[in-house]
């Protein structure tokens, strides 16, 4: 008996926020990635009656939704009618509980040799908090927050 080749499972990360638009335009910032861009589907929907206005806002310059915005890599494949990214992904949704404790995980972004200072003060200045340095045998890091206050660590 053959065994068909499995495909690698997609993914997404998905983080719970309070303003999920400013988080996803925090992160594509951050990472180099693009803020998804919704609007066609949700014109769409809005002229066919489909959804209500209330569900929706404006962000990044376009229709959106309200309680949903993601960010994901701009190399990889996403759905033309959806704006939906089918790869590299970080979805926001809001929450209305604010966040309360340490995150169980996190992303480690890294930047490139000789360059951890110059992302540090560039994160920073997107909104970016850093809370304490690291240096131990197996490496260097910092670990920030982003604007909501989830941790992150800049290698």
């Amino acid at each position: 008996m053959t065994e068909t080749p499995t495909q690698p499972l997609s993914w997404k990360l998905v983080v719970d926020s309070a303003d999920p638009h400013a988080q996803a335009g925090f992160w594509a910032e951050a990472l180099g990635y693009v803020v998804e861009d919704n609007s066609p589907l949700v014109e769409q929907l809005l002229a066919a009656g489909a959804v209500p206005e209330a569900i929706t806002t404006r962000a990044h310059g376009r229709r959106a939704w309200l309680d949903l915005a993601a960010a994901r890599h701009p190399d990889d494949p996403y759905d033309e009618v959806s704006g939906t990214g089918q790869g590299r992904r970080l979805l926001f949704q809001r929450v209305p509980e604010p966040k309360t404790v340490k995150n169980r995980i996190h992303i480690d972004v890294h930047s490139a040799p000789g360059r951890r200072d110059a992302e540090e003060e560039r994160l920073t200045a997107l909104g970016a908090r850093a809370l304490r340095t690291y240096d131990e045998q197996g490496g260097s890091w910092v670990v920030m927050t982003d604007p909501e206050g989830n941790e992150f660590c800049l290698n």
